[in-house]
């Protein structure tokens, strides 16, 4: 499936439920069943500054595709995080470069958000964006 396919999915999805708060709550329930990073991850060099909470973010490159994992300790991030992620996950760099994350705003999710997880969900973005340019052929 495309990043485009992803993106219309997923604003289906997420649309399809009344609220901010129902459309939040959807994600942090689906996010409880996603796997928790070690603590070999927990560490300083997989932290995503400016964030409150602790966010943490694992990215790697198979030689084609780029793959993110992360964790974090609010529900709230970590939900949203795992979302970014697992929606780039598996697509190459050029394809994550092309689809920014300004489709969460047309799927009801940052409105609503403080200004902190913003903050941290932006710093998150830029961590996938660098590495997608990376390895950027």
């Amino acid at each position: 499936m495309t990043l485009e396919e992803k993106k219309t999915e997923l604003i289906e999805r997420l649309l399809f439920l009344p609220t901010a708060q129902d459309r939040l709550m959807y994600l942090v329930e689906k996010s409880k069943k996603e796997p928790i990073l070690g603590a070999e991850f927990k560490m300083d060099q997989y932290r995503v500054e400016g964030c409150l909470s602790n966010l943490w973010f694992v990215p790697e490159f198979d030689g084609k595709n780029c793959w993110f994992r992360t964790d974090a300790d609010s529900h709230i991030v970590r939900s949203i995080a795992i979302l970014l992620c697992n929606f780039y996950s598996g697509h190459a760099p050029e394809d994550i470069l092309r689809t920014d994350p300004g489709f969460l705003s047309e799927a009801g999710i940052t409105q609503h958000l403080s200004p902190n997880r913003k903050n941290g969900l932006s710093r998150l973005w830029e961590k996938i964006r660098q590495f997608a340019e990376k390895h950027h052929r």
